[in-house]
């Protein structure tokens, strides 16, 4: 015969002084605004920059050599004075530094997905696009710095902007609003692919045609009409004509309004994809 023993289990319920001891005493911290869950990141996006100072060569190096490359290259050329010439073509070239930079937002989006940081990002209690605006943030002093470098070789070569002190910080903000504006573009991408290779690859396609077809170096009255056409519609062309306006002194008023809303339809647009791709992934 086979004796069957029936095994009774306690179940252990803790005393409530127990666990007192072990969790942490006091209310529990509030959950993080957005503003600061999106700051909390602009700032981990700065100190890989201090971590990692070559990082900076893009937007030190890059914009120093632009200027002097294609001032002293096609200025007496084009204007006959590389002094005049620079009076034109300096805003285009900052525009021209700044967008072309933006693509390193999704090559530090796609890095981190393939280190796994973005797995943990996804299971803390915070704000989800700020993970994203926190990118944004931290390229934003990069815009910045990038534009500070040029501005300053400019005024060192004898770029004299005729609209002032005023002029030029209005030029360089609305650079880097639409900068901001644009590189949720490249975000996407960045969750889109699924290598920096890729990611590059895809931006310097895009990137290449909207800054060299534009009006950067030369005024588009000059070129066949089809590229006139293309120019047209260029926004980067639309934001160079914007900044060399403010620079100058006089505002063109059509020009700033279209380069602020097309911003806000990039945001709306690949700001919306780039969530819809970071919820999904």
């Amino acid at each position: 015969m086979s004796a069957i023993t029936a095994e009774t289990s306690t179940v252990y319920v803790p005393a409530p002084e127990a666990l007192g001891a072990v969790l942490a005493p006091g209310a529990r911290p509030p959950r993080p605004s957005a503003l600061s869950a999106s700051m909390t990141f602009g700032w981990r996006a700065m100190l890989k920059i201090k971590h990692v100072p070559e990082q900076l060569f893009d937007v030190t190096a890059f914009p120093i050599m632009m200027t002097l490359m294609f001032t002293y290259l096609f200025g007496g050329a084009i204007a006959g004075s590389t002094t005049e010439y620079l009076q034109f073509v300096l805003p285009g070239i900052m525009v021209m530094s700044v967008v072309m930079i933006t693509m390193y937002t999704g090559v530090a989006v796609n890095s981190d997905i393939e280190k796994g940081v973005f797995d943990r990002f996804r299971t803390l209690p915070i704000w989800r696009p700020s993970t994203m605006v926190g990118y944004l943030l931290g390229d934003m002093l990069r815009y910045t710095l990038a534009s500070t470098v040029i501005l300053t070789v400019g005024l060192i070569l004898g770029f004299r902007p005729a609209g002032g002190p005023a002029g030029v910080i209005a030029g360089i903000a609305l650079l880097v609003g639409f900068s901001f504006a644009f590189s949720w573009i490249w975000t996407m991408f960045g969750l889109m692919l699924r290598s920096e290779k890729s990611v590059m690859g895809v931006s310097m396609l895009v990137l290449f045609p909207l800054t060299f077809l534009s009006n950067v170096f030369v005024s588009p009255e000059t070129m066949p009409g089809f590229l006139q056409a293309f120019v047209g519609v260029n926004p980067v062309a639309h934001l160079v004509a914007a900044v060399r306006s403010l620079m100058a002194g006089t505002p063109d008023n059509g020009e700033i309004t279209w380069v602020l809303t097309s911003g806000a339809l990039l945001i709306v647009i690949f700001g919306a994809l780039t969530m819809r791709l970071y919820n999904r992934k």
